[in-house]
């Protein structure tokens, strides 16, 4: 199966070096063109027989399979310049949330997938969204569900959960980094270690904290519980958040979801199909 991607900005690179280091397919066996040339050939610096292009038609022509990781606004215009190059064999994925796989299906008339990747899958790992369009072959499913599990564990949503799935898998990792960060400053500011050895403190313990759930020696519930000790330290400082957290994730999600619904008007002005 040759591959085409389509934009090797932040998410196209990690899905790029996360398909390639996974061995899901060889360099020589995907195409990619961005923009700005010199990102992409940066890439064929580290894949050697990785194939780059300035012609957006090439790319189109020499895959199978072809992901657009371009901004939402972009989406379109895209979708239209590769539309005559292709057949009902092709497959093309979008990593663009706001872009539903039926605005997709209005432009293209062969199998459409809306592929939503996190950070985490370039060590291999957490979630991937897949959200099938309607002509979406079977075959087509059944393939793209293969290579996101070799670099994720693949879940089929619904339209209607799209945002707030988003927020928590391709999100989450940039919210609770800056939780961590929170954290390590407030602890250089209020007792006397040194912020270098707090960052490496801090960064160890989400590592083990991960292994933990990885492995299900607990849930997130079970886990909170077995550290809590009745009238220990960790309680004093469970019941300081419990008191100062408030409402701050209700207003994060209520954030994220307007600015989606801002993002999805200008998407429909666009393809003249609701979301």
């Amino acid at each position: 199966m040759k591959i085409g991607i389509i934009g090797t900005g932040n998410m196209g690179r990690i899905l790029i070096e996360a398909l390639l280091d996974s061995k899901s397919v060889f360099p020589s066996e995907m195409m990619v063109i961005n923009r700005t040339i010199t990102k992409a050939l940066q890439l064929k610096n580290e894949y050697n027989t990785l194939r780059v292009t300035e012609n957006i038609y090439e790319l189109a022509l020499f895959s199978d399979l072809i992901f657009i990781c371009v901004k939402p606004k972009d989406l379109y215009t895209v979708l239209k310049q590769i539309k005559p190059m292709l057949t009902s064999q092709h497959c093309v994925i979008s990593i663009t949330s706001p872009v539903s796989v039926q605005q997709l299906d209005s432009i293209l008339s062969c199998s459409t997938v809306r592929w939503i990747p996190s950070i985490t899958n370039r060590a291999l790992a957490g979630v991937s969204l897949l959200t099938f369009g309607v002509n979406c072959s079977e075959e087509w499913k059944s393939k793209v569900f293969v290579l996101a599990e070799k670099i994720s564990v693949p879940l089929e949503i619904e339209n209607k959960i799209t945002r707030v799935s988003s927020d928590i898998v391709s999100c989450g990792p940039a919210f609770f980094s800056y939780l961590a960060q929170a954290f390590i400053q407030a602890a250089t500011k209020s007792t006397g270690i040194d912020q270098k050895t707090a960052t490496i403190l801090t960064e160890k313990m989400l590592v083990g904290l991960g292994e933990l759930l990885k492995k299900e020696y607990y849930s997130l519930p079970t886990l909170q519980k077995k550290v809590c000790v009745k009238g220990g330290i960790t309680g004093e400082g469970i019941k300081v958040m419990e008191q100062e957290l408030g409402d701050m994730f209700i207003h994060l999600f209520e954030a994220t979801h307007k600015k989606f619904e801002d993002e999805i008007k200008v998407i429909e002005g666009q393809f003249g199909v609701p979301y």
